[in-house]
């Protein structure tokens, strides 16, 4: 199974269309007001002129950052990804997801990454590794998400907020996969690690060499 996306490239250009050599322009804010300030985020309306040229109202969700724990137990052959369940009321239901969480003020994001897996899930990890890096929304959130890979799994006890109720299970990858594509995983935040995951896993089962023949 292969998620790649082709895109191919034109050996023509149209008539009269010249390759830029400049340099792009940087965006210029011309005013910016804070909107809404709250515990979480803050929501300014900002005049601007893009780099583009374009002059236009843009109002952004100014937010510290987040970690997202792609939590793996590959002590077996198959590996298993960590899942939590839990109610979100911007969805309006219940989502299956990888344990994640705002980086506090000031913190570090690897820091982060082990509070949240401990306070979430009640699990430590011997291994850590940043593995993605991306905007949750670009078009209006300037929140960034890193995902960290997390291995040597240790169970403990869960540390969660007061208001947070969180179901945890091991699933195997082939089976979060599977959630994913039937629609049952709808978090793009899982989805995006999940599936670097299983490309990950069977690249290198194709580049693994196998052992010699035997003699008939």
């Amino acid at each position: 199974m292969f998620y790649i996306v082709y895109m191919p490239k034109s050996s023509k250009r149209s008539a009269g269309t010249k390759l830029s050599r400049t340099k792009p322009t940087k965006e210029r804010i011309i005013s910016s007001r804070t909107v809404y300030r709250g515990p979480v985020f803050t929501v300014t309306t900002d005049n601007v002129e893009e780099p583009n040229g374009v002059r236009a109202r843009r109002d952004v969700i100014h937010h510290t950052g987040s970690i997202v724990v792609l939590a793996v137990d590959d002590s077996g052959s198959i590996p298993r990804v960590l899942l939590e369940r839990q109610y979100r009321h911007a969805a309006i239901d219940y989502l299956w997801e990888l344990p994640a969480g705002r980086i506090d003020p000031g913190e570090q994001e690897l820091h982060a990454a082990k509070r949240e897996l401990l306070e979430e899930t009640g699990y430590t990890a011997s291994h850590w590794r940043r593995i993605l890096k991306f905007f949750a929304s670009p078009g209006f959130v300037a929140e960034t998400m890193a995902v960290y890979m997390a291995t040597g799994l240790r169970k403990g006890e869960a540390q969660p907020e007061a208001d947070e109720v969180i179901y945890k299970r091991l699933v195997p990858l082939p089976a979060v996969v599977r959630m994913i594509l039937s629609g049952t995983i709808q978090d793009a935040k899982t989805i995006s690690s999940v599936l670097w995951l299983d490309h990950t896993s069977r690249t290198a089962k194709a580049k693994k060499p196998k052992g010699p023949r035997r003699p008939r």
